[in-house]
């Protein structure tokens, strides 16, 4: 496994993760409120992470189940890199603003997100493991 692809999986689930919050503002959130939407966008989003990881982790060897577990820990810091630093500094939101995501207040299931970012390599190594002994029966 190459920290480059790794970053790149990651860089992916960026760009899904700016789309689908941009889909939950402009057209969720109108829709059906703010509740709905968030539960709904953070099924999205979990189901778009566990469809990345499924396709794109496989590409990356076969990963013992350390190995996995270390890329999904190198993608959850990842994100909470990301999400406090372009919230704090390039959004200028508060520390407790940002903080505010990570309660389960109003729908917001971005805390069962981050698990879903957290064990997602493994999922796919598993299955991907799963699916070669398969094939070969």
């Amino acid at each position: 496994m190459t920290l480059l692809k790794a970053f790149s999986i990651w860089l992916l689930i960026l760009i899904l993760a700016v789309l689908n919050g941009g889909l939950r503002e402009t057209v969720l959130v109108p829709a059906l409120g703010k509740p709905a939407a968030l539960v709904l966008s953070g099924v999205l989003l979990g189901a778009c992470i566990v469809i990345v990881a499924l396709v794109l982790v496989p590409r990356l060897g076969r990963l013992r189940t350390a190995q996995a577990l270390q890329l999904g820990l190198l993608w959850l810091a990842l994100t909470l890199v990301f999400e406090f630093g372009f919230g704090h500094w390039v959004q200028g939101l508060s520390w407790s603003e940002l903080l505010e995501a990570y309660t389960f207040r109003d729908g917001n299931l971005w805390p069962l997100v981050l698990v879903v970012i957290f064990f997602a390599p493994s999922l796919a190594s598993r299955f991907d493991a799963w699916r070669r002994g398969a094939a070969q029966k």
